[in-house]
């Protein structure tokens, strides 16, 4: 038996229903949407057919008898998204509470239909109502419906939330009937690790080299102008002065040079603290520009000595100079802003 015909008041702000009132400036409509409840949703082919391609194929598919009305089936969603969906079509006014009801199955007809600007609106509304329990459902329906950035986000929220998500219906579901989903999971949750690890370690690098570039000025400061308690041999230490500015790089430096003065292990290498500060010297060294004003001790025999000698290890050296004149350079730039 056909199913009873009812009209929902659908369009009902363009176009009135067809009967006695229907408006005489507007076409009668000439398509009937059929939905899943028998409800039947009158609307205009021409509408449709420029709101839609899958609907303008639809609509131009000619009728087996010339008489029947063109009946076009919307299934498997329920009445009322179908009626907010051919209504949007009409009309891009949405209200909130629609995208947040119907939400998931608009994203899903505007897909199938090819309605991408619905598509890219439903999207948004469907993310801003993302829930542990809902996140692999909609997460599978963005897989489905090619939306990436509903996927990244459902993906991000899996993967900040694992254990609890790993608790619900949806990812039991989804571990017996698509796999090849939790595989995809997996992976993006192991790459995310990885890149915070990544991240992690520039995030130290950055770190150490930007104090390797506040000690290097340091121990300009000291050798040519003198601090606290350390300073060039012609000049005598202010004790009085006020402490400079990276004075707690400062002081570390300080009392390194002072324990390398008095040390007597540095001969044979068998100090730590001392082969250190040999390492600081070695970097000035390779770092600084002015040869013969220079006024640190042993610059000028670092440098003769790297250009008579190649090491083995002389790439990463030449790295590490590299890097940290890179963190001098940012270090200067971001005291001017601060300064501006």
């Amino acid at each position: 038996m056909e199913a009873p015909i009812h009209c929902a008041p659908a369009p009902d702000a363009l176009f009135k229903l067809a009967g006695d009132d229907a408006s005489p400036d507007f076409p009668q409509p000439d398509v009937q949407i059929l939905t899943s409840a028998g409800l039947h949703i009158p609307a205009h082919a021409a509408v449709l057919a420029s709101a839609s391609p899958v609907l303008e194929s639809v609509v131009d598919c000619p009728l087996k008898h010339r008489s029947s009305q063109r009946v076009i089936p919307i299934l498997g969603v329920p009445c009322a998204a179908v009626a907010v969906f051919i209504r949007l079509l009409y009309s891009s006014r949405y209200e909130e509470d629609e995208l947040g009801k119907f939400g998931i199955h608009l994203l899903a007809l505007s897909h199938v239909y090819s309605v991408p600007k619905l598509k890219q609106r439903c999207a948004k509304a469907v993310g801003q109502n993302l829930t542990i329990d809902n996140v692999v459902d909609v997460l599978q329906l963005a897989r489905l419906c090619d939306a990436p950035d509903l996927y990244i986000k459902c993906m991000k929220l899996v993967s900040n939330n694992f254990k609890p998500v790993e608790q619900t219906e949806g990812w039991q579901f989804m571990q017996g009937h698509d796999p090849w989903l939790e595989l995809e999971i997996l992976q993006f949750i192991d790459e995310s690790e990885l890149r915070k690890k990544k991240a992690r370690r520039h995030r130290e690098e950055q770190r150490l080299y930007m104090e390797l570039a506040e000690a290097m000025d340091c121990l300009e400061h000291i050798c040519t102008e003198g601090c606290t308690s350390v300073g060039p041999y012609d000049v005598e230490p202010n004790r009085k002065s006020l402490p400079c500015s990276k004075f707690s790089t400062c002081r570390g430096v300080q009392l390194l040079i002072r324990h390398f003065a008095t040390c007597k292990k540095r001969v044979n290498g068998g100090c730590s603290r001392c082969k250190r500060m040999w390492q600081l010297l070695r970097l000035h060294a390779s770092i600084c520009e002015q040869h013969d004003l220079c006024k640190v001790p042993l610059c000028r025999q670092f440098k003769l000595k790297m250009q008579q000698e190649k090491k083995g290890d002389e790439t990463l050296w030449k790295l590490l100079v590299r890097k940290v004149v890179s963190a001098r350079v940012m270090s200067t730039l971001s005291l001017a802003k601060r300064k501006r």
